[in-house]
């Protein structure tokens, strides 16, 4: 059975969009020799359509259509119009924000608004920013002895493959193609089988900008299939990948086991937020509410676990619930909605699971814990109280509307608490005090930390774990580095060479 490229979706609002639905490779929409895969809408639990799926004569087809690309257009196209390309890219998505985030919030069950106006406009803006470093990738000229002259070059890997999660399907595109494609790179994604829409939407902007066919290979298969095979190529140069630890410990043996891949891993957190007893309660409570329950609790960086000063506990709770009761969950399409349902059943039934080892393992349920309505996967904002870090619920990630408060006594004890965990994605601190925030973000084990509020992006500034949430950067100049190699060039200088 095949179905056609282009299918007709209804939205909950009345509105057709047209979604692909076939792989993109070479700059065509092409049928996939994999199994077919049914895209549910989790806000109905309803099948959206089926997409096309790769397999491995699929990948090798977008490895060698990339590689070609490569090797005689795209690495010897000027800085300048790389940019250029990327920009015009940037418009096409702009033009087409309300297509790319009505296919977000169908696919994923996220809210339009906070799509339209968060996710795809990051995205856009991301890559107007790597545009504008294309054309500033350079190398250093270094002073060694008086008969040599050295330089370094910035040089593109050559094939990149990137693998990215279902949570932000644009914006984790966005994060791994903008830096790969102004630094010179063609690239071979593959999306999550759970959101595939708006990755193709973004393959028939990519082909409209004009791109060289092979710049742009978009995938979509299952991560123990295509997404293994993906990571073992031998024509992949370096693996991008956002998702889960133990995923990505497999792509770490995959590229021991091929050709020592380049790796950048964005994996997953267990995210601390320190409220200290001159914290400003309101800012924090607000804060530290949407620190968890952005994107429905389905953040690698979520806050999920709130330690705040004994002194204010009751305080902070009283302002934390009155924000979390506010929160209005419903139909994505919904204006007002501001927490959809979770992506599927079985992430449903997985948070549902932890709320019970939760309770049984001795923490107060304090609000929700239930699911909502009896359609769709949605899940009440949830909110544990009296907290033990050794609990399993304070240590392993939940990725939902779960957020966990304990308590500490002093500054040392809840930099502890915070450290101890074997993620360190990011973190936050409230407080008035400068020396505080500065001592507690200086000790935090975190790539990220926050001070004052959470979740805070731009394109300038760098993203990345330690200990088990990865290593390597995404966004900022700092990503540059992982999409380009430095070669080193040293030339002897004299009358014999007629230099």
């Amino acid at each position: 059975m095949t179905v056609s490229d282009i299918q007709n979706l209804k939205l909950s609002n009345g509105k057709v969009i047209q979604a692909h639905t076939y792989l993109f490779i070479n700059n065509e929409f092409v049928p996939g020799r994999g199994p077919l895969i049914e895209t549910i809408n989790p806000a109905t639990e309803e099948a959206i359509c089926s997409v096309q799926s790769a397999s491995e004569e699929d990948v090798d087809a977008a490895v060698r259509a990339a590689t070609q690309c490569y090797e005689s257009v795209w690495r010897k196209t000027s800085p300048a119009d790389r940019g250029r390309l990327i920009n015009k890219l940037a418009d096409l998505m702009e033009r087409d924000i309300e297509e790319l985030a009505a296919l977000d919030a169908l696919d994923n069950g996220k809210s339009f608004v906070i799509a339209r106006d968060g996710d795809i406009t990051d995205s856009i803006a991301c890559f107007r920013y790597f545009a504008g470093w294309a054309d500033k990738i350079h190398g250093k000229t270094i002073d060694t002895t008086f008969d040599k002259w050295c330089y370094t070059r910035h040089e593109p890997l050559g094939v990149v493959g990137a693998i990215i999660p279902w949570n932000y399907p644009t914006m984790m595109a966005a994060w791994k193609f903008a830096p790969a494609l102004a630094a010179g790179n063609c690239v071979v994604m593959k999306t999550s089988e759970i959101t595939p829409l708006s990755a193709y939407k973004f393959a028939a902007l990519v082909k409209e900008a004009g791109f060289p066919p092979g710049v742009v290979n978009i995938i979509t298969g299952y991560g123990h299939t295509v997404g293994k095979y993906l990571s073992q190529h031998l024509g992949i140069a370096k693996m991008a990948f956002t998702g889960s630890t133990l995923t990505g410990q497999k792509i770490m043996e995959s590229s021991a086991q091929s050709n020592l891949k380049k790796l950048q891993l964005e994996l997953g957190g267990k995210s601390a937020q320190i409220v200290c007893a001159d914290a400003d309660i309101p800012n924090a409570a607000e804060k530290a509410c949407f620190g968890i329950f952005n994107n429905h609790g389905q953040n690698c960086n979520a806050g999920t676990r709130i330690f705040v000063h004994e002194s204010i506990h009751d305080e902070f709770l009283a302002a934390f619930v009155r924000h979390v009761e506010s929160i209005k969950l419903g139909d994505p399409f919904d204006p007002e909605t501001f927490q959809g349902p979770q992506i599927n059943k079985a992430q449903f039934d997985r948070i549902l699971d932890y709320i019970a080892i939760g309770e049984k393992e001795g923490a107060s349920l304090y609000l929700g814990g239930k699911r909502w309505q009896d359609k769709g996967y949605f899940i009440e904002p949830t909110i544990f109280i009296h907290c033990r870090n050794d609990m399993r619920i304070m240590q392993e990630e939940i990725f939902g509307p779960v957020v966990c408060i304990s308590t500490f006594k002093t500054i040392d004890e809840a930099i502890e608490l915070a450290n101890d965990s074997k993620f360190g994605l990011a973190g936050g601190v409230y407080t008035s005090n400068l020396d505080t925030a500065i001592r507690v973000s200086n000790e935090l084990k975190a790539g990220t930390v926050w001070v004052n509020c959470f979740d805070v992006f731009d394109q300038a500034t760098p993203f990345g774990g330690y200990k088990q949430s990865g290593f390597g950067k995404e966004l900022g100049k700092y990503a540059l580095q992982e999409y380009t190699q430095v070669k080193v060039v040293k030339i002897q200088l004299g009358a014999s060479n007629g230099l």
